[in-house]
């Protein structure tokens, strides 16, 4: 039973195996068929492929033949016309060679012939200077030196004359704008003329009141002069008593005080001292709204309560018989008008000008100049360093630096200068006018000087044998200088240096 089964199972798997092997071998038999015919259409297909591709090479190749024969052709072509080019050239070059060769033999004989006539003219000259020296008995250096001092003077004598017409044009020009600039400031500003200085007159309604002033034996008077520290002139004067001192703001006390005890009638020593206080509170009140309506008039705000204290105290203060308040004033808007005019400050220029004779408020009081009293009282208050430098600098003790600096100067110059500003004694204008021509005199050459239009200007004439007219430029310079530093005036002063050449011949 058991080899039964075994051998069936032998049988079917020997049968199985021979089926496969049967079925295998169909399919390998037509694989191989297939891949045989396949084969074969691959080689037809590539021998007709190998006949168009060598189809496609031979007409690549005629092609590629033709075009290289015309390239050929068009470069043959090329050559050929490069080489006739080539030869125009070269028959060019010889002809310009030929025109070159030519040239070059005039040129020799040209250069020959220059050089022989340039020997025949250097000959020539030099016979010619032998001449010139043995008729001028001069050497050739000697008349070089001649010529060119000749020269030099002729040089000097017209670098003179350019020099000074570009002055004098330059001086024209600079006097027309200042002139002009001047003359407006002035016009915009109007000042009064010169007022009393040092005496006071009060009026009495009558005589009968100089003896109750006098008080009895003269207590009245003593009391007001020692309070006061003004001397009372009773005279034969009718109906008036004339106070005198320097001191303004004192005088001004007094004659306050003694106005008041007139009208009250009632006085005695107590009354005049109680007036006398009265009064000096009324001028210090007076003294503060002086100062505050100086800085409202000319715009100047923000100044120190002392400095319009100081500013108010020049209402009672001259100068050459000007007031200086009023003269500080108008300064503050000459400098400012000036100063709106070339485009400056005008801020620091109206201050400045307002300040610049503060000095003058306490000079009596500190020692030393007002310019210098007057810059440390601007420091004290805080001031600034372009106002401080205005002050130091507005009587030219210190070169100004800042052009507010140089408007101050001139302001307060023509403030003082213009007519009816100061009044000046006698004897120092006299003074200053011999001053001024003994500096003319006092210079080689000077003839004779005169001062003229009240010193304002000084005329010298000079000898012309000894100056010549370079040296009247330079002299009227070196003239200028020792004025201003030897004399102290008010504007300028004008030098005028004359020299005249005269010829005289008598007829017989």
């Amino acid at each position: 039973m058991i080899f039964g089964a075994v051998a069936v199972i032998i049988v079917g798997f020997a049968l199985g195996y021979l089926y496969r092997k049967f079925v295998a071998e169909s399919k390998l038999a037509k694989a191989e068929e297939t891949a045989a015919r396949i084969i074969e259409d691959a080689k037809k297909q590539a021998e007709a492929s190998k006949r168009e591709t060598l189809l496609e090479a031979k007409e690549e190749v005629h092609r590629l033949r033709n075009e290289f024969e015309r390239e050929n052709r068009e470069r043959r072509n090329e050559l050929q016309r490069m080489e006739r080019r080539l030869i125009q050239r070269e028959e060019t070059l010889e002809k310009k060679l030929d025109a070159l060769e030519s040239r070059e033999d005039a040129l020799a004989r040209k250069q020959r012939d220059v050089q022989r006539k340039q020997e025949e003219v250097d000959e020539l000259y030099k016979k010619q200077l032998e001449e010139l020296e043995r008729i001028s008995k001069l050497t050739l250096d000697e008349a070089r030196e001649l010529l060119l001092q000749k020269v030099e003077k002729e040089t000097k004598h017209e670098a003179a004359k350019m020099i000074r017409d570009i002055e004098n044009k330059a001086r024209e020009e600079a006097e027309k704008k200042s002139r002009s600039i001047l003359s407006l400031a002035i016009q915009k500003c109007a000042a009064d003329h010169v007022s009393e200085a040092t005496v006071s007159v009060v009026p009495l309604p009558s005589d009968e009141m100089k003896g109750r002033i006098i008080g009895r034996e003269g207590r009245n008077i003593r009391t007001l002069e020692t309070l006061t520290g003004i001397d009372l002139i009773i005279d034969d004067t009718p109906e008036a008593v004339i106070l005198s001192g320097f001191d303004p703001i004192r005088r001004e006390i007094a004659r306050i005080a003694l106005e008041k005890l007139i009208i009250d009638g009632r006085i005695h020593p107590a009354r005049i001292e109680e007036m006398v206080e009265k009064a000096r509170k009324e001028v210090d009140n007076q003294i503060r709204e002086e100062g505050e309506q100086a800085s409202f008039d000319t715009g100047v705000h923000g100044l120190h309560p002392e400095l319009i204290r100081l500013l108010g105290r020049l209402k009672f203060r001259t100068s050459y018989g000007q007031n200086v308040l009023q003269h500080s004033i108008e300064v503050s808007h000459l400098a400012g008008i000036m100063a709106a005019e070339i485009g400056a400050d005008v801020a620091i220029a109206k201050r400045a000008g307002l300040l610049h004779d503060i000095g003058k408020a306490v000079d009596h009081e500190t020692e030393g100049p007002h310019i210098k009293i007057g810059a440390d009282l601007a420091r004290k208050y805080k001031e600034s360093s372009e106002i401080v430098h205005a002050i130091l600098a507005h009587h030219g003790d210190v070169e100004a630096t800042t052009v507010e600096a140089v408007l101050v100067q001139a302001a307060d110059a023509v403030s003082a200068a213009r007519p009816g500003a100061r009044r000046e004694t006698l004897e120092a204008y006299i003074k200053r006018l011999e001053k001024l021509e003994e500096i003319a005199n006092s210079f080689a050459g000077v003839e004779k000087s005169f001062a003229i239009q009240a010193g304002r200007e000084i005329r010298i004439i000079v000898k012309p044998d000894d100056v010549d007219d370079l040296s009247t430029i330079q002299m009227a310079k070196d003239i200028v200088k020792r004025i201003e530093r030897e004399l102290e005036y008010p504007g300028q002063i004008k030098v005028n240096v004359i020299r005249e050449t005269r010829a005289i011949e008598y007829a017989k």
